[in-house]
């Protein structure tokens, strides 16, 4: 055993893990697909400055990226939106149609499996594109904004917000690591290592190892379900400029920490979530 490991592990015992979904659904406490409904107010409150809920969704076509289990799509749905739920893992179509079931929702709501940088939708198909905690995931974050310019249109807009990589738990591993910036202190390798004994236990165990963790070529393992999107790499996108801002904004991980948000050097580390407003010009 590896010194990094061993101090990792014995890190990870002293902190609290925060509440995860996929924890939820192991105690039975609630569904993944109803934790993301139960949130899904949140997931909109980036936006609130700019306009209200009613005007984002109200008789509007949404389509919903990396939806997940969908529950957050299908609370759009419930402010009378008409939405698509898109999501590259097909895992999640039953539990996502069964909460829009459930909740009244099924004819505002639909399921597609599909990469987002490469739909099959027309052009020009919908009003409104969220990507809500996305960007940091997909395997080509500029292509999948090429596409929203395409399937959005004239006047639509995308509303966008992630959590850039070095935020306190951007490394994505809170399900089963507390240790907040984690990854600016030890190695891939190392949290590969300690990621696995901690989900050995679980009862899905296995499959959170096949979401989260892939081989290279030569065979090292890495954690392929991030992208490392950063504040400074989003906003170098090339797709990017064929877009016109609406409403960008940074916010920091607590009020008091706002000064450190914008000093270069420090604003990776310190800013809860990159917001984002863009729109397809007319």
């Amino acid at each position: 055993m590896s010194l990094s490991l061993a101090i990792a592990r014995g890190l990870n015992k002293t902190f609290k893990l925060p509440v995860h979904p996929f924890n939820l659904a192991n105690d039975n406490r609630m569904t993944y697909a109803e934790w993301q409904f139960e949130k899904g107010a949140n997931t909109i409150k980036f936006y609130s400055e700019f306009i209200s809920p009613e005007k984002m969704f109200r008789g509007r076509d949404i389509l919903d990226i990396g939806c997940g289990a969908a529950g957050k799509s299908i609370y759009y749905a419930s402010l009378g939106a008409n939405v698509t739920g898109l999501e590259i893992l097909e895992k999640y179509r039953d539990e996502a149609e069964a909460l829009a079931e459930k909740l009244g929702q099924k004819e505002r709501f639909r399921f597609v499996c599909a990469d987002a940088a490469h739909t099959d939708f027309a052009d020009g198909s919908f009003d409104t594109i969220i990507a809500n905690d996305a960007m940091e995931h997909v395997g080509d974050p500029d292509g999948v904004l090429r596409e929203c310019l395409r399937i959005l249109k004239p006047g639509g807009r995308l509303y966008l917000n992630f959590p850039p990589y070095y935020h306190p738990f951007g490394a994505h591993l809170s399900d089963a690591i507390g240790i907040p910036w984690v990854h600016a202190f030890f190695s891939e390798k190392t949290l590969v290592s300690l990621y696995k004994e901690c989900v050995a236990h679980l009862p899905d165990g296995n499959e959170r190892l096949e979401f989260r963790i892939s081989k290279r070529p030569d065979g090292t393992e890495y954690f392929s379900y991030i992208n490392h999107m950063t504040l400074k790499r989003f906003r170098h996108l090339p797709a990017l400029a064929d877009f016109k801002v609406a409403y960008r904004r940074n916010v920091p991980l607590r009020g008091f920490l706002a000064p450190l948000a914008v000093l270069p050097g420090f604003r990776e580390f310190f800013v809860k979530m990159s917001v984002w407003i863009l729109e397809k010009p007319e």
